[in-house]
């Protein structure tokens, strides 16, 4: 059974930044391509960042320019760096394997969100 334990959330002012991170329980983390998805309220969760076993990164482009994913495999953790976050940004973040059909069960999420 995989953990995923995303934290690094909060409520942050449009323009401002939040560094989420997951750790993961796998012993094999550094060999799994990971992603960071979103699900805001009445919409379907969606990936918005993945980075592969040799951290190559691919974004949506709703966040391209503004977030940036990263690992260290040292600590079995992936991180997302937001930057310039927007209103419509806010949603709960959740971190899991890439591509979505093959997820883990989804750990708790962390919720972001971007108001004045």
């Amino acid at each position: 059974q995989v953990q995923l334990v995303e934290s690094g959330g909060g409520l942050v002012q449009p323009g401002g930044s939040l560094r989420l991170s997951c750790a993961v329980s796998k012993s094999i983390f550094s060999f799994i391509n990971m992603g960071w998805y979103r699900q805001a309220p009445g919409k379907q969760r969606e990936l918005v960042a993945s980075i592969t076993s040799s951290r190559s990164t691919n974004y949506a482009d709703s966040v391209k320019g503004r977030f940036t994913i990263s690992r260290d495999n040292a600590k079995n953790t992936v991180y997302l760096q937001m930057n310039s976050l927007k209103p419509e940004d806010t949603a709960v973040y959740y971190c899991n394997r890439v591509p979505s059909g093959s997820t883990w069960d989804w750990g708790q999420g962390t919720q972001v969100t971007v108001s004045s």
